[in-house]
């Protein structure tokens, strides 16, 4: 059985006890979350809308940063430069059921 999810603004596809990093979203580890279906997959036949019955579920396993991102400024032949760097936010779910 397969899903697609609505997490943060992006639409994942997902599978019963797969893992993926998601943009940040609050909690700790342990807690679980119920994630708005769009579309289910069920051995060929597909149901779509706003309206399903579906659920899934998942389980936060951690919170995360990426990789740094440097933004790096100059202006040639003035002297001026300026490094800046960040690090963005993720949470690393599981999903535990699709019903």
């Amino acid at each position: 059985m397969i899903a697609v999810v609505k997490v943060a603004g992006q639409q994942y596809k997902v599978e019963k006890d797969q893992t993926l990093y998601v943009p940040h979203v609050e909690g700790n580890a342990g807690d679980t979350l119920d994630l708005e279906v769009l579309l289910v997959d069920t051995d060929g036949k597909l149901s779509v809308g706003a309206g399903l019955a579906a659920k899934v579920k998942a389980e936060i396993l951690d919170q995360v940063k990426g990789d740094t991102v440097i933004a790096y400024k100059q202006k040639r032949r003035k002297g001026f430069h300026k490094k800046k760097g960040h690090r963005t936010a993720y949470t690393k779910i599981k999903v535990t059921s699709i019903a």
